[in-house]
């Protein structure tokens, strides 16, 4: 199959609104050459879209035109190296996702362990921050709650009540993997993390053992959080004010 032929059937594969890059196209070293070429027809063509160099996309068609992808799809590939997940967007972007801000930042921010990644391309602007831990697909997500738990006393108007809901309700849902996993990622996040998080724990009742967050604590240590027994019946337990 030439390479024109391959890349025009990998691209009718993908989704409209999703963006590729050449790694996703399967395509050998010495066909690079062609490749290219056969890009720059399909946009000329106006089959796919190029956000910036080396990365493309394939427009949604509606009736009120061509729509351009989500942020985050524009992102995505950013996020991965070699189809490995190593990064993922946190901050005011990610709790404006979750419903916790109504508030939406004109910088995103990328956690990353192993990369700093800094994008302005258009309209999207981010930058690098250090994750406390290294990011893969089977964590990510469990990273963003505790980066939620983290900043949970500077989220622009937050409703901590809801928050809480929120957060409990993240915990719950939890494979018992993953709460295993989210206690042992917590020990390298702030300490007022690690007191959230059992005090959370001890909420909701997951029969989790949270001896190793109580021990990694000062326990003459105070964590204003705002937040009083009322709303977090454990704070008190965890030294949370």
């Amino acid at each position: 199959m030439k390479v024109a032929e391959k890349i025009l059937k990998k691209i009718k594969q993908i989704q409209e609104g999703t963006t590729f890059n050449y790694q996703q196209m399967n395509i050998a070293p010495e066909e690079y050459s062609a490749a290219a070429k056969a890009i720059e027809r399909l946009i000329e063509k106006d089959l796919i879209k190029r956000v910036s160099t080396g990365l493309f996309y394939k427009p949604k068609k509606t009736t009120f035109g061509e729509l351009r992808p989500r942020e985050e799809e524009l992102i995505k590939p950013y996020l991965f190296v070699q189809g490995k997940r190593i990064a993922y967007i946190t901050g005011i972007t990610l709790y404006n996702h979750m419903g916790l801000t109504t508030q939406v930042p004109k910088i995103i921010k990328i956690a990353s362990r192993s990369k700093r990644i800094t994008i302005n391309s258009g309209n999207i602007h981010a930058k690098p921050v250090k994750s406390y831990v290294d990011v893969s697909n089977d964590n990510y997500y469990l990273l963003e709650v505790l980066d939620v738990l983290k900043d949970f006393t500077i989220i622009p108007d937050l409703d901590k009540n809801m928050a809480i809901i929120f957060l409990s309700t993240k915990l719950n849902e939890l494979t018992e993997k993953d709460k295993l996993k989210i206690i042992k990622y917590a020990l390298n996040y702030p300490p007022r993390v690690r007191a959230l998080l059992g005090a959370l724990i001890d909420k909701i009742n997951i029969a989790l053992d949270t001896t190793v967050l109580k021990q990694s604590l000062n326990p003459l240590t105070l964590y204003e959080l705002g937040i009083n027994n009322e709303l977090l019946p454990t704070a008190q337990n965890w030294n949370i004010k």
